[in-house]
């Protein structure tokens, strides 16, 4: 583990996939907007991971980029408190994963759980499955990343905690294979809503499983989504006990309901029985349009400016580049990969 006198350096970051959505807002956005208050964060924009997401189109990963940065801007990321980097204007992370996929089995890629969980979601399951090498490998990109960047707290969601283990394990085995600690390793810092559902209530919200809500949507999409939630199938009749746990609308309601003392109340009125699916979904379309009206405005008027956008992402990865390029030289020193 990284020493306690050490400084603490926030890395984050995103696939650039598409544009964000509550899970993510509810994942770690919240989490870096109370971060950057007291620390510089650095978010990557995983470009070069999304390759493998988007394979053969990579014109849409340059407008994910564009889109996820929006998205940053819009809930409140200010590039003078959180560093904003692009992952292939950096390139010391290439080189950094390359020399660290040396480290990883593929059995262990395959054990990861997080990759489990994606590669049955893409349906890349079975001896004919057709997977790309870099989105196998992504943890170990992603390891590069923290380990480049010199993080020591990371802020994630539930799901990605295998992948702070996996780059911890890399670390200790760089470690003990160049007989010194030049590698830190980091911690994982959840968030308090570590998990949020889709809206049909099968697994995590998801733009692959298309049960999400994007931070972007408009208010027509707002509602019906929230309309399509998944509540209780038992709660036939208004006068019907209802069941809190599994119910969609509640864990939305506990997410991003400031009132949290009226969503007790709602609880036990819909648990009793005598309160209508209809009224808790209209409470939170209320809140969800009080939440995503004033995202979508501010993300609409950052988009009039692109160059800006690609302005601070230019800067943002300069700035990154050096702390990845002295990382790389004490990796490549200890391991003696300078000839002359």
């Amino acid at each position: 583990m990284s020493s306690s006198t050490s400084p603490t350096i926030i890395v984050t970051g995103d696939r650039t996939t598409g544009p964000l959505h509550l899970g993510h807002f509810a994942g770690s956005l919240q989490t870096r907007l109370t971060l950057q208050e007291s620390h510089t964060p650095l978010i990557l924009l995983a470009d070069t991971q999304a390759l493998a997401d988007h394979q053969g189109d990579y014109r849409a990963v340059r407008q994910a980029v564009i889109d996820v940065a929006l998205d940053y801007l819009a809930v409140g990321i200010n590039p003078q408190k959180s560093t904003v980097l692009i992952q292939s204007m950096v390139p010391e992370l290439a080189e950094l994963s390359f020399y660290l996929m040396n480290l990883v089995s593929v059995a262990r890629l395959e054990r990861n759980p997080t990759v489990k969980s994606e590669l049955r979601a893409k349906g890349y399951e079975g001896e004919d499955r057709n997977i790309a090498a870099g989105f196998l490998s992504y943890p170990v990109s992603q390891a590069a990343d923290i380990i480049a960047l010199r993080g020591t707290l990371i802020p994630v969601g539930e799901d990605q905690l295998p992948m702070i283990e996996q780059t911890n394990e890399i670390v200790r085995r760089f470690n003990r294979m160049v007989g010194e600690n030049i590698l830190n390793e980091c911690e994982a810092l959840l968030s308090n809503t570590t998990r949020l559902p889709g809206i049909d209530g099968k697994g995590k919200m998801s733009r692959v499983a298309g049960n999400h809500i994007a931070l972007s949507a408009s208010a027509d999409e707002i509602t019906a989504a929230v309309n399509k939630m998944y509540t209780d199938a038992q709660h036939l009749t208004i006068n019907s006990p209802g069941q809190i746990k599994g119910n969609v609308v509640f864990a939305f309601l506990d997410a991003f309901d400031p009132d949290t003392e009226q969503v007790a109340q709602l609880k036990a009125h819909y648990a009793h029985g005598g309160l209508a699916d209809s009224v808790i979904k209209a409470r939170l379309n209320d809140v969800l349009q009080a939440l995503i009206g004033p995202i979508r405005s501010r993300r609409a008027q950052f988009a009039q400016d692109p160059d800006a956008v690609l302005s601070m992402l230019l800067c943002g990865s300069a700035k990154a580049r050096q702390t990845a390029a002295l990382t790389l030289h004490k990796v490549k020193t200890a391991m003696g990969m300078y000839y002359f």
